[in-house]
């Protein structure tokens, strides 16, 4: 069976969102699946990506009579202004014409803008996870996941969260030991651990109205390593515990124990990307212990902190780097 996988280009196009899933699928051709890539725009007979390299379109979306998938790639212009009304129109009508559709990295903002993704769960790249909540609040956005399926309807995280998905496809398709194969051959893992999380950026929130509320996240932010009880933090700021917390909650959407952890969590993250032990870091950013600060991380980040460590610290334990040897 024969199956069209058809690739929705535009300017500005995130080149990885295109070359990683059509890397798997032209892979999983290679070892006898039987897949046909198709690139198409709504509008233009090529597009230049965000890398700069030109890619040729094969024919418009809306002349494709049938796509068994419809990748969605994605680009900074999805999210920083309007997206086109022409490529959401062209957008909503191949999807009567596809068996499922997909989306890589913001792709997932096309897919909200053309009501594809209403009243389902979703996810996108970590740092526009906020802002898709946001703007489409009939969806359920999952922030942490690296993809997400519901009902033939698929979104991925960053880019090469791609990559993951259309192994997960490919194994959809056919079988386990297809898409381990390829896996493989592109040494990556079939399935990579842990979520979004242990890639995120520190914390980032919107100021707070509240004067009260900025005390307090000044306060932990400015020394983690302290004792920030909510009594304490009430305390500090000049209102009881029940108000703090309510304040939190209605502006920051955590509680104060939460934010604490979120901070302290950033701030340990910091200290391991310098360089900092585990045992060390875990008195430093405030957890007292190791295993107070395991337990954390393996709840948020998704890791621990010795994994963690061992992924962000420095990329000369990934290979044997050695400078080439000299012409004699």
């Amino acid at each position: 069976m024969r199956r069209s996988v058809v690739f929705v280009l535009f300017d500005g196009v995130k080149l990885i969102d295109v070359s990683g899933p059509a890397e798997v699928f032209s892979e999983a051709a290679r070892f006898g699946a039987e897949y046909d890539l198709i690139y198409t725009s709504s509008a233009e007979d090529s597009v230049r990506t965000s890398a700069g390299t030109r890619l040729a379109v094969d024919t418009l979306l809306d002349d494709v009579d049938y796509a068994d998938t419809v990748i969605v790639t994605g680009g900074d212009g999805l999210v920083s202004k309007p997206i086109p009304p022409r490529l959401v129109d062209a957008i909503r009508r191949v999807r009567a014409r596809s068996r499922r559709m997909v989306s890589i990295c913001t792709g997932s903002f096309l897919l909200a803008a053309a009501g594809i993704l209403s009243g389902r769960r979703a996810t996108t790249h970590w740092r526009y996870a906020n802002q898709l909540a946001r703007l489409y609040p009939d969806i359920t956005v999952l922030p942490d996941a690296l993809f997400v399926e519901d009902d033939s309807v698929y979104t991925s995280a960053g880019g090469t969260a791609g990559i993951d998905l259309s192994l997960a496809l490919v194994e959809q398709d056919h079988s386990a030991d297809l898409a381990r194969s390829i896996a493989r051959h592109l040494v990556m893992f079939m399935q990579r651990p842990a979520g979004q999380s242990q890639y995120s950026a520190p914390l980032s929130i919107n100021p707070p109205q509240s004067s009260v509320v900025r005390k307090a996240i000044d306060a932990v932010s400015a020394n983690p390593s302290q004792r920030h009880s909510i009594a304490s933090l009430a305390s500090a700021v000049g209102v009881s515990a029940r108000h703090l917390t309510r304040l939190f909650s209605s502006e920051l959407g955590v509680t104060p124990a939460q934010f604490v952890q979120r901070v302290r969590i950033d701030h340990a993250k910091s200290l391991l990307d310098s360089g900092h032990d585990v045992t060390r870091t875990a008195h430093e950013s405030g957890f007292g212990s190791y295993e107070s600060m395991r337990r954390a991380f393996v709840n948020v980040v998704g890791v621990s902190p010795s994994v963690y460590r061992s992924r962000f610290l420095t990329t000369k334990r990934g290979g044997d780097v050695r400078p080439l040897p000299t012409a004699v």
